[in-house]
């Protein structure tokens, strides 16, 4: 008797989910929300109005860009953590997600339990900018610069915890320099206060930074290699800080629980136009790197970001 009524539960479970998989097969129906960290204008807003035509393109509803920013992405980050699962809310975000959890001693989510990855798609690593008025026209100038005014000179960043601040704070602990920081609500905010000399210095992602470039002076980039966008400028470790390499990354994650095919079918919209020649060439013109990996291989590469960032902000010290 016991036998014959799990058989019947069991056999009602297994039409539930096939029900609910048929279901899921026609996802979406109706418009997706792809929420922001940060304000309009940053690399991760920049990213996301990138990213949302392909899916609209591809699966014929569209997506809507929804910017909540505020403490380092976190409030985003949570919101779309406690969002239904039902793949209507998506959460655009930048490698500040693997920083939070070193940063803050209490965050309302957590980065790898209440997220589904989907697909990583573009990196971007930073570059060092100055203020005009700023004596230097490359870093070895900007040091002395730094050596010559301790506890003078401020630099802004997206927000506390993001790879712009620690970008700053690995700075000060390699040259030993003494310089304050300032977090704006974004990165279009920071380089906003940069070009109308607010700050004297801040480090930025390359598509973020473009449209004021010409109110700002580039010194050098934080990435391995130089940039194809920017031939000219060293890297910071050309430039006598070699082991200076951070950079940014953006990806679409979902919350825990969001259905298999919703997520299988995500990642493969977001792969497909990474392989488009002409996004890919976008990408380029905006000095990021394209990559078109499976969820397993962003859920990875997060845990990866967790344990890397977590020793800097370890040896730095900071708090946000």
């Amino acid at each position: 008797m016991i036998r014959k009524l799990m058989s019947s539960v069991l056999g009602v479970l297994l039409c539930f989910y096939g029900f609910a998989f048929a279901q899921e097969t026609k996802y979406p129906t109706k418009p997706i929300r792809m929420v922001v960290g940060y304000a309009p204008g940053g690399g991760s807003d920049i990213m996301a109005r990138l990213i949302a035509p392909q899916i609209t393109d591809a699966m014929g509803q569209q997506v809507i860009v929804e910017n909540r920013p505020g403490v380092a992405q976190n409030i985003a980050a949570e919101y779309v953590a406690k969002s239904p699962n039902d793949g209507y809310t998506l959460f655009l975000s930048s490698a500040a997600l693997g920083v939070n959890v070193s940063l803050y001693p209490k965050l309302n989510y957590d980065p790898v339990k209440d997220f589904a990855p989907v697909a990583v798609f573009a990196t971007s690593a930073n570059l060092l900018l100055v203020h005009p008025s700023m004596p230097a026209r490359n870093v070895k100038e900007f040091i002395a610069v730094v050596k010559k005014n301790p506890g003078k000179l401020n630099f802004s960043s997206s927000g506390s915890g993001s790879t712009q601040h620690l970008s700053g704070e690995m700075l000060k602990l390699m040259i030993k320099g003494d310089f304050t920081h300032i977090p704006y609500k974004g990165t279009g905010p920071s380089l906003i206060a940069l070009a109308s000399g607010e700050v004297d210095f801040s480090f930025s992602n390359i598509p973020a930074a473009q449209p004021l470039m010409h109110k700002m002076r580039a010194l050098a980039i934080t990435s391995e290699k130089r940039s194809a966008l920017l031939p000219d400028l060293p890297t910071m470790a050309e430039s006598g800080l070699p082991g200076f390499i951070t950079q940014t990354w953006y990806g679409i994650l979902a919350p825990r629980g969001t259905p298999g095919p919703v997520i299988n079918a995500l990642n493969a919209v977001v792969v497909k136009a990474v392989h488009k020649e002409d996004f890919r060439t976008r990408l380029a013109q905006m000095g990021a790197d394209p990559i078109a990996e499976t969820p397993e291989y962003f859920r990875k590469m997060l845990l990866e970001e967790i344990e890397r960032w977590s020793k800097v902000v370890k040896a730095s010290g900071i708090k946000p």
